[in-house]
């Protein structure tokens, strides 16, 4: 069983380039021993084998491998004030239309998808351009393939769903056309560098597990890496008391503006 395993994670990783040694192995095993289980099979190597053969088997494997706390158009009232005033204004101030947007501690993509879909309704796509970051490389991996389940959509204007998504079964995929508007990089927080001139920076349902003294050196990095006027989106538990000491204002309700 041990050497069945192990072959599977090296398979996994020329597949995917999901590393599954990187997670805890009891656990994993489990899951995913109850997976196969399920669908009838009697080894790893067996499900690699459908795997291989059958998308919805390696769908299903990425989901059971995940568990996934995010989702698509999350708080969604935001997401609106993001498209019918936040990216407006932006967009008014920028002469290319071409603005340069941050998603950082991405997880597995549904923010920078969203983000993509949302500004895609005001310019064309060949227009959006999205760096996306995780310290999780796994993440970023299962982000790339761009696969997720009915839980993960459910918060999705249909007309979106319709429009963005593939139905593959009981999973939806998003559309090449949103796909390619997201680059995926490693990018640790508290120790890397940022980058500068963004327009937007999204950092949503992170910080909270920061202590207040990284919360703080993390606000001044973000407003260092804003352009005067650009815009920092935190997410509905992590509400800025003092954004002046950080060289911002409340421009809306989680919504903070480099002055």
């Amino acid at each position: 069983m041990a050497e069945d395993y192990q072959a599977f994670i090296a398979k996994m990783k020329g597949l995917t380039g999901i590393d599954l040694s990187l997670y805890k192995e009891t656990q994993m095993k489990r899951r995913l021993k109850s997976l196969y289980e399920k669908l009838g099979y009697s080894s790893f190597l067996e499900l690699y084998k459908w795997m291989e053969k059958d998308k919805q088997i390696l769908y299903q494997v990425l989901d059971k491998m995940t568990i996934n706390v995010s989702e698509f158009y999350r708080n969604r009232k935001r997401w609106e004030v993001l498209e019918k005033i936040i990216f407006p204004e932006l967009l008014a101030n920028h002469p290319t239309k071409e603005l340069k947007i941050w998603s950082a501690a991405c997880s597995t993509g549904e923010e920078p998808y969203t983000i993509a879909m949302v500004l895609g309704n005001l310019v064309p796509f060949s227009k959006i351009s999205i760096l996306a970051t995780d310290i999780d490389e796994n993440c970023l991996e299962k982000a790339k393939i761009g696969v997720y389940n009915e839980r993960c959509v459910q918060e999705v204007p249909p007309e979106i769903l319709e429009k963005y998504f593939v139905r593959e079964g009981p999973f939806y995929k998003v559309a090449d056309t949103v796909k390619k508007t997201v680059r995926f990089q490693k990018h640790n927080l508290l120790a890397d560098p940022f980058g500068r001139n963004y327009d937007l920076i999204v950092c949503r349902n992170v910080l909270i597990y920061f202590t207040e003294e990284a919360k703080e050196e993390l606000y001044h990095k973000f407003s260092a890496s804003l352009k005067k006027g650009g815009v920092l989106f935190v997410g509905s538990t992590e509400q800025i008391f003092f954004p002046e000491k950080y060289g911002l204002k409340n421009k809306e309700t989680f919504f903070y503006q480099k002055v």
